[in-house]
């Protein structure tokens, strides 16, 4: 099998990132919102591309616009106002989310009845209208914007076409369907993909048409057009697209011809898909990787992306990885910042020593990915010239105004990241669409005002627990002009966040903890609202206090089962054992029970930065079930590399003296190391899916500490007895006291009560 050194490298420093000392806001590290770069010179220093000037070096991402246009594929007003709303932010560079040129061709891009779940450039007028509105609106703040057009899916679509309109995906070749790999995607005929390459002409003389400033190609992450140019998905004996490099470069030549010289053409890649890097010998073994050996080279994607720019191409965006490592160009929380840096570099080295210049006479700027949402270290990839721009897409997700804050000197009040990717991922795969988990605006620009309006009667307030729920309603709150109480038991805000940030690998919600503590910090300055640290609440003090309204957000009760034996083996929650360490130090052998994400980066951390032999326990099947591919991807890989061994279909039944007994089954248990195929919606049926076997047989795992990682359940107990005592007019329970579940459920429901209390 054919690798690369530089990409074997990088791979495997993903896992053990964390315990190389480094600079924080350097490149494969922990970063934080410092501005010690300020002022940014060469973030806001200007571009120039083919004609076109854009203002600064920030480019947003093309995050998945998915279920947000009109039914029809228009762009409506919600995802307008959502890109408006960046624009305002002062965004150089905006991208949209892909937009497929192959609806009739791709089974996979249009739903029944011609419905479209991705917007469209193509059809009627009243769908161009949507687009000349777009542009429009984004060029009144100064904002350039490219579309990004897709030649489809092809093997990464979903195989729901087989079921809702009997048709089978496509592909290059005869390939496994990424989600069901039994499902196989069909060879299309090269009529069909010259078919193709005409509509990606009349997308961007369309776009040109409408306003929009220029074209962005999505060839990478194994979508169909890298699917054509790259001889991994590409095994064609016959026919002009049996040069894997043809279709890409026809696709180019036919924007040229319609679009005209002066068009930008921006071309998203990889320099590697790194599937060889990542699996090694599994791409012998496992069914659905072993077609995929022969991807190409760095070498050989910087001679096709010369190719490219002599055909037409004016800028690049690099990175790495496909859906099939999709932790890699969806890098999640557990990645450092500025993971792809040495990629871009590399692409940047190369034009640079062969003088290689668009059609335009210009040098080709390479624009940097990956974890870039830190001001400092922007600047300093620009400095360094590790790239030329810098794509931002999550933490302008987060905070629209990153641009705004960071060139007025603001950079700790700009809302971080997390990293999680529930609600900007997840949301959509789930049926919804974008969002964010810390920025409870975002996917609802059209609904929710940029300024929370003066509440029309001024309240007193009480919000019981200072967890990111209480935090998020109160400082609403208290801005729309609320006098606000803020109860907190314990001596810090932060309720789950606090163990939640404990691993370095979630350096990202310690930021996201810091930021929301120094809102709170300055909020507190203002008579009308208080801070009570320390201080457990009862219905008798909410009596006294005379409040007009109650918040409940005092979080949720870890789930504790009396299991057989407890008293005969030291047992200890998890987040108890991530906030002191010292209670585990003379453990070893840890068990953790319970496989979903807190579970696993327990185990993770225990692994790497505690250096203990881990297992982990989950009844379940499937090891953090629910959680965003991209997550449990580089949680799964890595913990499979440190030897944690993961037991799913597993039971505990009781503990006994250094040993966890446990009941496991093993008939058609799927494997929990399997990060190449992801987690199907629950709504979605694998009708070739095998059953799970029944029969268990019971096994002793040696322990001399057990790590109990079960969840929990709403701490609900007070907010009912408070209705029952009517200790306030209004009262209302958030947060995981309402359900325990995830920061995204909790600021969604904090900030939407607070901004119509």
């Amino acid at each position: 099998m054919k690798t690369d050194i530089e990409v074997q490298k990088l791979v495997d420093s993903y896992g053990d990132w964390m315990l190389n000392s480094r600079e924080t806001n350097s490149k494969g590290s922990c970063a934080k919102m410092t501005q010690k770069l300020y002022p940014y010179d060469a973030i806001f220093n200007p571009i120039r591309v083919n004609r076109t000037v854009i203002k600064n070096r920030v480019v947003m991402a093309p995050m998945g616009n998915l279920q947000m246009c009109e039914e029809s594929g228009r762009p409506g007003q919600k995802m307008q106002e959502y890109f408006f709303e960046r624009a305002k932010g002062g965004v150089g560079l905006l991208t949209t989310g892909l937009i497929p040129v192959s609806h009739g061709i791709d089974n996979t891009v249009t739903e029944p009845d011609a419905l479209s779940y991705f917007p469209r450039i193509d059809r009627t007028r009243t769908v161009y209208s949507g687009w000349r509105d777009l542009a429009q609106g984004v060029h009144a703040y100064g904002s350039k914007i490219f579309i990004q057009v897709t030649a489809g899916l092809g093997r990464v679509g979903s195989p729901t076409c087989l079921l809702s309109m009997h048709k089978l995906p496509g592909s290059a070749s005869l390939n496994p369907n990424f989600y069901i790999p039994e499902i196989p995607c069909l060879r299309l005929s090269d009529h069909k993909l010259t078919r193709i390459v005409k509509n990606m002409g009349q997308a961007a003389a369309d776009s040109k048409t409408m306003g929009i400033d220029g074209i962005y190609l999505h060839g990478h992450e194994g979508y169909l057009l890298e699917q054509m140019t790259n001889p991994a998905f590409n095994r064609r004996k016959m026919g002009k697209y049996a040069d894997w490099q043809r279709f890409g470069i026809d696709c180019v030549k036919e924007i040229r011809a319609r679009a005209g010289e002066d068009y930008p053409i921006m071309y998203r890649i990889d320099l590697s898909l790194a599937l060889n890097e990542t699996y090694g010998e599994k791409m012998n073994t496992v069914k659905s990787l072993k077609k995929f050996k022969n991807g190409r080279t760095i070498a050989q994607t910087l001679e096709y992306m010369e190719q490219l720019v002599e055909a037409g191409v004016d800028l690049f965006d690099v990175d790495l990885g496909c859906y099939d490592n999709w932790w890699l160009p969806h890098p999640p929380a557990g990645m450092p910042a500025g993971c792809f840096l040495d990629i871009s570099r590399i692409a940047k080295e190369h034009f640079a020593k062969k003088g290689i210049k668009s059609n335009a006479g210009l040098l080709v700027p390479i624009v940097a990915v990956g974890k870039l949402g830190y001001p400092d270290l922007a600047e300093k990839a620009l400095k360094d010239g590790d790239c030329d721009m810098v794509m931002l897409g999550r933490p302008l997700l987060a905070d629209a105004q990153w641009c705004n804050k960071a060139y007025e000197g603001r950079v700790n009040e700009i809302r971080p990241c997390i990293g999680c990717q529930e609600g900007c991922v997840n949301e959509f795969v789930e049926g919804g669409h974008i969002q964010c988990t810390v920025n409870p605006r975002t996917g609802f620009e059209d609904v929710f005002p940029a300024t929370t309006e003066p509440a029309l009667r001024k309240k007193k307030i009480a919000v019981i627990g200072g967890g990111p729920a209480g935090m998020e309603f109160a400082l609403t709150a208290y801005r729309r002009g609320h006098h606000v109480d803020l109860f907190e038991k314990t001596d810090q805000l932060g309720g789950k966040i606090v163990p939640g940030s404990a691993p370095k690998i979630k350096f990202d919600f310690e930021n996201y903890l810091e930021y929301l503590r120094n809102q709170v910090k300055m909020a507190d300055q203002n008579e009308e609202f208080t801070i009570h640290f320390n201080t457990t609440v009862d219905t008798e003090l909410l009596k006294k206090k005379h409040y007009d309204a109650v918040i409940f957000s005092n979080g949720s009760v870890d789930i504790n089962p009396p299991f057989k034996g407890k008293d005969k083996i030291k047992c200890l929650q998890a987040v108890d054992t991530l906030v002191n360490p010292d209670l585990m130090k003379d453990a070893q052998n840890i068990v953790v029970v319970g496989g979903g994400i807190v579970g696993c980066e327990t185990a993770y951390w225990l692994a790497y930065e505690q250096n203990k032999k881990v297992t982990v326990v989950e009844m379940m099947s499937q090891m953090m079930d629910g959680a965003c591919t991209a997550n449990r991807g580089h949680l799964l890989y890595y913990m499979e590399k440190k030897e944690v061994k993961l037991l799913n279909c597993t039971k505990v039944i009781s503990f006994d003296t250094g040993i966890v007994n446990v009941e496991r089954i093993t008939k058609n248990v799927p494997d929990p190391y399997n990060t190449w195929q992801p987690i199907l919606p629950k709504n979605i049926a694998n009708p070739l899916a095998k059953k799970v076997g029944v029969s268990a047989k019971e096994e002793s795992i040696p322990a001399d500490l057990v790590v109990l990682a079960m969840g929990g359940r709403a701490d609900d107990t007070l907010y009912f007895e408070s209705l029952r005592d009517h200790v306030a007019p209004e009262i209302y329970n958030i947060g995981d006291s309402f359900k325990a579940a995830r920061v995204l459920e909790a600021t969604r429901a904090a900030y939407r009560l607070a901004i119509t209390l």
